[in-house]
């Protein structure tokens, strides 16, 4: 699977989010995940997008993209994501190392900054099409998105 690095505009994303501090495990954002999912499904709301953020250091945020309406609560916060241009690349963790994609993730921007074709990076967010613990094509797709300044 190629790995390529590209520029695209993504639309604003309505989603439910649980946002925490702590230590990372893999357990925790997925128990975190199931949370937004389950309250989800109990308001009969359509889900779309996977979201996965670290916004601070220690400090993670999920979210699932939700269609419809639908106030906050039982700990769910609903936010809207906005549209934003941002780099992107898709590839397999299975085939390819998370580590080595997000340094060159992290080397394509910084370059790009220096040849001043963007003026500022923003935050990094994994994106997923549905859950990547029981959808294999999901994981299969992981997207990492950074949101950027032309």
């Amino acid at each position: 699977m190629p790995v390529d690095f590209a520029f695209k505009k993504v639309p604003k994303y309505r989603a439910a989010s649980i946002a925490w501090k702590g230590a990372w495990s893999d357990r925790s954002v997925h128990a975190h995940f199931l949370k937004v999912a389950k309250w989800a499904a109990a308001r009969h709301l359509r889900t779309g997008k996977w979201i996965f953020r670290e916004p601070d250091e220690r400090s993670f945020e999920v979210a699932i993209e939700v269609k419809g309406g639908g106030p906050s609560g039982a700990g769910v916060r609903v936010k809207t994501f906005r549209a934003a241009t941002v780099a992107s690349v898709v590839f397999d963790p299975r085939v390819v190392s998370p580590r080595i994609v997000y340094h060159g993730l992290y080397d394509f921007l910084r370059w790009r900054k220096r040849e001043h074709d963007i003026r500022s990076i923003g935050d990094y967010r994994e994106v997923y099409d549905g859950d990547p613990w029981k959808d294999p094509r999901a994981y299969a797709r992981t997207e990492i998105q950074v949101v950027v300044r032309k």
